[in-house]
């Protein structure tokens, strides 16, 4: 296999301020996703060793304990995760016994999927280590941070992807 080789063709004009080289240090989506990427870590971590639950089940968990009665591809919708991670933690946590999943309304296209007893109770468990860990982090910001960090966010989430 030969190595890549760019042609003449392809090598883009340095001039332009589009065309250099990415910081991704200083790229706000790679940013992002590095911060997001080390809290959630750091709180999965915590879940993980207990109960060797994996940040996709808690967060599909976290939705089902909010929004009970979802189907599958309501969980990944609300999650903006992959359908077939979200359906790989469904599968794992139907069969642990911590969430439940039924027919909707004699629909067998349609499962509706809901917290089991067994789930409520690793839930009372993993939310309040969540929030600790989220009131840890926010701790760094003063008040006013704070407030701006959760206007930036509501306002950056409310971009319509194109």
């Amino acid at each position: 296999m030969k190595p890549f080789a760019r042609s003449a063709a392809a090598v883009p004009d340095e001039h332009h301020p589009d065309h250099a080289p990415l910081e991704l240090e200083h790229f706000l989506p790679y940013r992002l996703s590095i911060l997001s990427n080390a809290v959630s870590q750091a709180i999965a971590d915590d879940y993980q060793r207990r109960f060797d639950l994996s940040m996709t089940e808690w967060r599909v968990m976290a939705v089902l304990a909010r929004f009970d009665g979802l189907s599958a591809r309501e969980v990944a919708e609300r999650t903006l995760m992959d359908k077939v991670a979200v359906s790989r933690a469904l599968s794992k946590l139907v069969e642990t016994g911590w969430v439940t999943r039924a027919i909707h309304d004699g629909d067998k296209r349609r499962s509706v999927l809901g917290l089991s007893e067994a789930g409520w109770a690793i839930h009372e468990v993993v939310a309040p280590m969540a929030r600790e860990h989220e009131r840890n982090l926010l701790s760094k910001l003063d008040d006013e941070e704070r407030s701006w960090l959760v206007r930036i966010l509501d306002k950056l989430q409310a971009i319509e992807p194109k």
